[in-house]
């Protein structure tokens, strides 16, 4: 398939209405590792663009000491190509998202944009690849859009008819089976003076279970659980999330265990708009959670500057005030390049309330990770820019993020979460994962208890 024709391809997708999405022909689904890679991205590069064609992934570099060990960054004597700022960004006015330029703005002394080579490193095991291939030809939407049928363990839609499906594949891409970390999330006020929060983190994926198929899934994505470590205030404090699949059906069961009760409770619902540290809810991953509120809208593909590769700010021992800066991370440890992006855009339907009356989302073509997004207030005025530094993974292999900030444009602060620079290990991807039974309210209090 040409890129002419894949492109008129993709829009005659976009055009179709509900009632058509998904299950792509067999043809269809037959370009996936051929014109397209496995998980549905267009193989070619753009040389005018910079961007490489995809090749098969990332191997580890040599140097690397296993899994459990911070990653060699395989890009580490490569020099920036450029330096886009406020003052030069017009060269680039075409490269960049409403959100990095208005951060240019905002912060027109400070805030930068290093522009690195392209490397499209995106891979997943093969299982994963099969599955995704399977998901094209069987896979749909829940009544209503908002969940998933006849789809596991895999990319579910990677020719996306619409927006909501293109959403769908950042919510269940693959991150891994098991993600266990200890990291810290600092809150940034205007003057650069930040709190901490130190967590344990852990999140068991049932979607890409290897044990399991798209009929025995139970309507539960995945299972998530957290626990507050020193010198975070209330330490001992635990969460614990079953997500679901289908939210409006079902909305998310978490539990919260108080070490100064020792019991466990019913949380309130953290769901949409429900502020947790600096953040809200659905913000959380970049997106998560029920899609009802919205109407979603696949704009198309753009070829844009955004983070990738971001091993630098990951490096051991480095201090969180190396890092965390007023209004933003400092700019010469980040590292963006060129990637064709997937954007998405999100308006709130009649009827319905959240903080962010419009979002757009920018999500990679390779891992369908949304690595930037913009949110509006009822205005219209651009609020909250939130960027994914990410980073390749490669002993899972896959992509996932450094840390994820979250500005507040309007307010001048930011929040920033994934900071391990100073822990003994940074976000594990464990072959063992705990059972599921370990994911439970009695399980949480046993631990809490202990």
């Amino acid at each position: 398939m040409t890129r002419t024709a894949l492109s008129a391809a993709t829009l005659l997708f976009a055009l179709l209405p509900l009632a058509a999405q998904a299950k792509v022909s067999a043809e269809q689904a037959a370009q996936l590792g051929a014109a397209l890679t496995p998980f549905g991205a267009e193989r070619q590069g753009d040389a005018a663009k910079g961007i490489a064609e995809w090749s098969g992934g990332l191997q580890a570099p040599a140097g690397y000491g296993g899994p459990g060990s911070f990653h060699v960054d395989p890009f580490a004597d490569e020099k920036p190509l450029r330096v886009v700022d406020a003052q030069n960004m017009a060269a680039d006015e075409a490269n960049l998202s409403p959100g990095v330029k208005a951060l240019l703005k905002t912060y027109p002394q400070s805030f930068k944009v290093p522009v690195y080579p392209s490397h499209r490193s995106f891979a997943a095991p093969e299982e994963i690849a099969a599955n995704t291939r399977r998901n094209a030809e069987q896979a749909t939407l829940a009544e209503g859009g908002n969940g998933l049928k006849d789809a596991y363990a895999g990319i579910p839609f990677p020719i996306p008819a619409d927006g909501r499906e293109a959403i769908w594949n950042h919510i269940a891409r693959w991150q891994g089976r098991y993600i266990d970390e200890v990291s810290v999330t600092a809150q940034v006020t205007t003057s650069g003076s930040h709190s901490i929060l130190r967590e344990h983190l852990q999140l068991l994926s049932n979607y890409y279970n290897p044990q399991k198929d798209a009929g025995s899934l139970d309507n539960i994505l995945y299972y998530f659980a957290s626990e507050l470590l020193p010198p975070s205030r209330d330490v001992g404090r635990a969460l614990l999330v079953h997500e679901t699949i289908d939210q409006v059906a079902e909305p998310r069961s978490a539990w919260i265990y108080n070490p100064g009760q020792r019991r466990v409770r019913r949380a309130p619902t953290l769901a949409y708009d429900t502020p947790i540290d600096g953040i809200y809810a659905d913000d959380t991953d970049m997106y998560n959670g029920a899609t009802d509120r919205y109407d979603w809208k696949l704009i198309g593909k753009q070829s844009l500057l955004v983070p990738y590769h971001n091993y630098a700010m990951e490096k051991p021992g480095r201090e969180v005030g190396e890092l965390v800066k007023p209004g933003h991370l400092n700019s010469d440890l980040t590292r963006w390049e060129m990637h064709r992006v997937w954007v998405v855009e999100a308006t709130l339907r009649q009827g319905q309330r959240h903080v962010h009356a419009k979002r757009r989302f920018y999500l990679d073509e390779d891992s369908w990770y949304a690595l930037m997004v913009e949110n509006y207030d009822a205005r219209g005025e651009l609020w909250h820019v939130n960027l994914a530094f990410s980073k390749n993974a490669y002993e899972v292999p896959t992509i996932t993020p450094v840390n994820i900030v979250y500005h507040d444009l309007i307010a001048r602060t930011y929040t920033v979460i994934g900071l391990r620079n100073n822990e003994k290990a940074p976000r594990q991807f464990l072959l063992t994962p705990p059972p599921e039974s370990y994911f439970t309210p009695s399980s949480l209090r046993r631990r809490g208890t202990q």
